[in-house]
Protein backbone atom coordinates (compact mmCIF):
# COMPACT_ATOMS: atom_id res chain seq x y z
CA UNK A 1 0.00 0.00 0.00
CA UNK A 2 2.95 2.24 0.51
CA UNK A 3 4.53 1.92 -2.64
CA UNK A 4 0.64 2.93 -3.92
CA UNK A 5 0.49 6.33 -2.20
CA UNK A 6 4.14 6.99 -3.27
CA UNK A 7 3.16 6.41 -6.84
CA UNK A 8 -0.18 8.13 -6.45
CA UNK A 9 1.75 11.22 -4.72
CA UNK A 10 4.68 11.22 -7.62
CA UNK A 11 1.94 11.25 -10.32
CA UNK A 12 -0.02 14.38 -8.51
CA UNK A 13 2.84 16.26 -8.11
CA UNK A 14 4.06 15.88 -11.46
CA UNK A 15 1.88 18.98 -12.58
CA UNK A 16 3.07 21.02 -10.30
CA UNK A 17 6.83 20.58 -10.78
CA UNK A 18 6.16 21.34 -14.15
CA UNK A 19 3.85 24.61 -13.44
CA UNK A 20 7.05 25.42 -11.67
CA UNK A 21 8.83 25.88 -14.58
CA UNK A 22 8.18 29.25 -16.52
CA UNK A 23 10.51 27.96 -19.43
CA UNK A 24 8.67 25.10 -20.32
CA UNK A 25 6.43 25.28 -23.23
CA UNK A 26 5.52 21.99 -24.30
CA UNK A 27 6.39 18.08 -23.70
CA UNK A 28 5.49 14.61 -24.25
CA UNK A 29 6.29 11.15 -24.19
CA UNK A 30 5.74 7.58 -25.03
CA UNK A 31 6.21 4.52 -22.34
CA UNK A 32 7.25 1.52 -23.53
CA UNK A 33 5.76 -2.04 -22.38
CA UNK A 34 7.92 -4.26 -20.43
CA UNK A 35 10.44 -1.53 -20.93
CA UNK A 36 11.67 -2.41 -23.96
CA UNK A 37 11.83 0.38 -27.05
CA UNK A 38 10.98 -2.18 -30.44
CA UNK A 39 12.63 -0.86 -33.68
CA UNK A 40 9.74 -1.34 -35.44
CA UNK A 41 7.89 1.42 -33.13
CA UNK A 42 9.01 5.28 -33.40
CA UNK A 43 7.63 7.22 -30.74
CA UNK A 44 5.92 10.20 -32.94
CA UNK A 45 4.75 13.60 -31.52
CA UNK A 46 2.79 16.39 -32.75
CA UNK A 47 3.84 20.01 -32.08
CA UNK A 48 2.03 22.88 -31.95
CA UNK A 49 4.38 25.98 -31.51
CA UNK A 50 2.96 28.65 -29.68
CA UNK A 51 4.85 31.00 -31.51
CA UNK A 52 7.28 31.86 -34.72
CA UNK A 53 9.19 34.65 -33.44
CA UNK A 54 11.23 33.12 -29.97
CA UNK A 55 14.13 30.64 -30.02
CA UNK A 56 13.62 27.11 -28.14
CA UNK A 57 15.51 24.88 -27.24
CA UNK A 58 14.04 21.17 -28.07
CA UNK A 59 15.31 18.39 -25.84
CA UNK A 60 15.08 14.88 -26.21
CA UNK A 61 14.01 12.92 -22.88
CA UNK A 62 14.74 9.36 -21.99
CA UNK A 63 14.02 7.00 -19.09
CA UNK A 64 16.04 3.68 -18.73
CA UNK A 65 16.25 1.59 -15.84
CA UNK A 66 19.43 -0.84 -14.70
CA UNK A 67 18.80 -3.04 -17.56
CA UNK A 68 19.97 -0.61 -20.48
CA UNK A 69 23.00 -2.37 -21.63
CA UNK A 70 24.84 0.28 -23.43
CA UNK A 71 26.96 3.45 -22.95
CA UNK A 72 25.45 5.08 -25.75
CA UNK A 73 22.10 5.40 -27.62
CA UNK A 74 21.73 6.03 -31.47
CA UNK A 75 18.67 7.92 -32.31
CA UNK A 76 17.17 8.56 -35.99
CA UNK A 77 15.38 11.91 -35.56
CA UNK A 78 12.81 13.13 -38.27
CA UNK A 79 11.04 16.88 -38.00
CA UNK A 80 8.48 17.20 -40.76
CA UNK A 81 7.34 20.42 -40.75
CA UNK A 82 4.02 21.99 -41.38
CA UNK A 83 4.85 23.11 -44.99
CA UNK A 84 6.08 19.50 -45.83
CA UNK A 85 9.92 20.08 -45.35
CA UNK A 86 11.82 17.00 -43.58
CA UNK A 87 15.01 17.22 -41.67
CA UNK A 88 16.32 13.92 -40.75
CA UNK A 89 19.44 13.29 -38.07
CA UNK A 90 21.25 10.25 -37.08
CA UNK A 91 22.52 11.26 -33.71
CA UNK A 92 24.67 9.92 -30.99
CA UNK A 93 24.21 10.32 -27.28
CA UNK A 94 26.42 9.35 -24.41
CA UNK A 95 24.17 7.41 -21.33
CA UNK A 96 27.21 6.06 -19.60
CA UNK A 97 30.50 7.06 -18.50
CA UNK A 98 33.92 4.44 -19.18
CA UNK A 99 33.14 2.64 -16.24
CA UNK A 100 29.31 1.83 -16.81
CA UNK A 101 28.13 4.69 -14.56
CA UNK A 102 25.00 5.78 -15.93
CA UNK A 103 24.66 9.88 -16.58
CA UNK A 104 21.17 10.79 -16.34
CA UNK A 105 19.63 11.39 -13.02
CA UNK A 106 18.65 8.76 -10.75
CA UNK A 107 19.55 5.34 -9.84
CA UNK A 108 16.70 3.27 -10.57
CA UNK A 109 15.26 4.38 -12.84
CA UNK A 110 17.79 7.11 -14.92
CA UNK A 111 16.34 10.27 -16.53
CA UNK A 112 18.04 12.09 -18.97
CA UNK A 113 17.68 15.15 -20.82
CA UNK A 114 19.11 15.59 -24.12
CA UNK A 115 20.08 18.37 -26.19
CA UNK A 116 18.39 18.25 -29.95
CA UNK A 117 17.58 21.53 -31.33
CA UNK A 118 19.72 24.96 -29.64
CA UNK A 119 18.19 28.63 -30.70
CA UNK A 120 15.38 26.61 -32.85
CA UNK A 121 12.46 28.95 -34.91
CA UNK A 122 9.20 27.38 -35.21
CA UNK A 123 8.84 29.71 -38.47
CA UNK A 124 6.24 27.88 -39.93
CA UNK A 125 2.72 28.26 -38.69
CA UNK A 126 0.82 25.04 -38.16
CA UNK A 127 1.53 21.05 -36.96
CA UNK A 128 5.00 20.13 -36.60
CA UNK A 129 5.37 16.14 -36.45
CA UNK A 130 8.70 15.00 -34.22
CA UNK A 131 9.55 11.26 -34.66
CA UNK A 132 12.22 9.49 -32.91
CA UNK A 133 13.16 5.63 -33.64
CA UNK A 134 16.38 3.64 -32.27
CA UNK A 135 18.94 2.41 -33.97
CA UNK A 136 20.75 0.21 -32.04
CA UNK A 137 22.85 -2.16 -33.17
CA UNK A 138 25.53 -4.95 -32.02
CA UNK A 139 28.80 -4.16 -32.42
CA UNK A 140 29.60 -5.95 -35.86
CA UNK A 141 25.89 -6.16 -37.14
CA UNK A 142 24.22 -3.63 -39.41
CA UNK A 143 20.88 -5.33 -38.36
CA UNK A 144 18.91 -3.04 -36.13
CA UNK A 145 18.32 -4.59 -32.61
CA UNK A 146 14.36 -5.79 -32.95
CA UNK A 147 14.37 -4.22 -29.14
CA UNK A 148 16.29 -2.12 -26.92
CA UNK A 149 15.77 -3.42 -23.52
CA UNK A 150 15.75 -1.29 -20.33
CA UNK A 151 13.83 1.88 -21.86
CA UNK A 152 11.09 2.75 -20.19
CA UNK A 153 9.87 6.70 -21.99
CA UNK A 154 11.00 8.51 -24.29
CA UNK A 155 9.83 11.84 -25.48
CA UNK A 156 10.73 16.00 -26.10
CA UNK A 157 10.60 19.01 -23.73
CA UNK A 158 10.39 22.66 -25.31
CA UNK A 159 12.03 25.35 -23.07
CA UNK A 160 11.95 29.11 -24.09
CA UNK A 161 15.41 30.57 -24.93
CA UNK A 162 16.86 31.68 -22.13
CA UNK A 163 19.10 34.89 -22.99
CA UNK A 164 21.49 37.36 -21.56
CA UNK A 165 20.11 35.53 -17.83
CA UNK A 166 16.89 36.63 -18.82
CA UNK A 167 13.40 34.81 -19.75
Amino acid sequence: MNLVRRLAFGLLAIPVIIGCDDNLVATDSKSFDGASWPASEPAQFLIEPVDTVTDFQIYLNMRNNKSYAYKNLWLITQMKFPQGKIVTDTLEYAMADARGAFLGTGSDVVENKLIYKKEFRFRESGTYQLTLQQAMRKSGSAQPLEQLEGVLDVGYTIEKEIQNGSK
